[in-house]
C-alpha cells in the first residue's frame, strides 16, 4: 500500500495538478499585491495633485501679495515724489543740505574750526548728561560761586530786564540803578 500511495501520489497528473494548483496561489497573491500596489498608486497620485494644488494656490497668492506690494511701493515713491515737491520740505531740504555741508566744512577746516566744533561736542554731551540727571547743573554753581574773578553775576529780574530794553532802544545811555 505504500507503494501504491506514493505512485498515486506522484503520477503525472497529480503532478499537473499540484503544479497547477501552487501556480493558482501564486497568481492570487500576485493579483492581490498587484491591486494593493495600483491601490497605493492611486492614493500617490491624488496626494500628488492635492501637493501640486495647494502649491499652485500658494504661488498664486504670493504673486498676489508681491504684486499688492509692488503697487504698494510705487504709490509710496509717488506720493513721497509729490510731497517733496512742495515749497516747504523743499525749503527744509535744502537747510537740511546746507547744514551737512557747512557741518563737513567746519570739520575740515584747518585752524579754529575743528577745536570749536569740538568744544560744542563736550558742551553738548556735558549738557545731556545734566538734562539726564547723571551730574549735578553747573549753572546752580555759576550762580553761586560766581564766574572765578569777575565777582557774583547777577540775573536781572524780569521787569529788569523789560526797563533796560525799553531804555536801550529809545536812548543809546545806560538805565540808572
Amino acid at each position: 500500500m505504500d507503494q501504491s500511495f506514493t505512485q498515486t501520489l506522484f503520477s503525472p497528473i497529480n503532478t499537473f495538478v499540484y503544479g497547477f494548483l501552487l501556480g493558482a496561489v501564486f497568481l492570487v497573491m500576485s493579483l492581490y499585491s498587484h491591486w494593493k500596489t495600483k491601490r497605493e498608486f492611486k492614493r500617490y497620485k491624488l496626494h500628488l495633485s492635492d501637493k501640486l494644488e495647494l502649491d499652485a494656490r500658494q504661488l498664486q497668492d504670493s504673486n498676489k501679495e508681491r504684486t499688492r506690494l509692488s503697487q504698494e511701493n510705487e504709490h509710496m515713491r509717488l506720493q513721497v515724489a509729490r510731497l517733496s515737491e512742495r515749497n516747504d520740505n523743499k525749503l527744509q531740504r535744502e537747510l537740511e543740505i546746507m547744514a551737512r555741508a557747512e557741518k563737513h566744512m567746519l570739520i575740515n577746516a584747518p585752524g579754529f574750526a575743528p577745536a570749536w566744533e569740538l568744544a560744542k561736542a563736550n558742551a553738548l554731551t556735558q549738557i545731556q548728561s545734566e538734562e539726564s540727571g547723571q551730574s549735578f547743573p553747573q549753572k546752580i554753581f555759576r550762580k553761586l560761586m560766581g564766574t572765578g574773578g569777575q565777582g557774583a553775576v547777577v540775573a536781572l529780574p524780569a521787569d529788569a530786564a523789560s526797563k533796560s530794553a525799553e531804555g536801550s532802544s529809545s536812548s543809546s545811555q545806560p538805565p540808572a540803578a
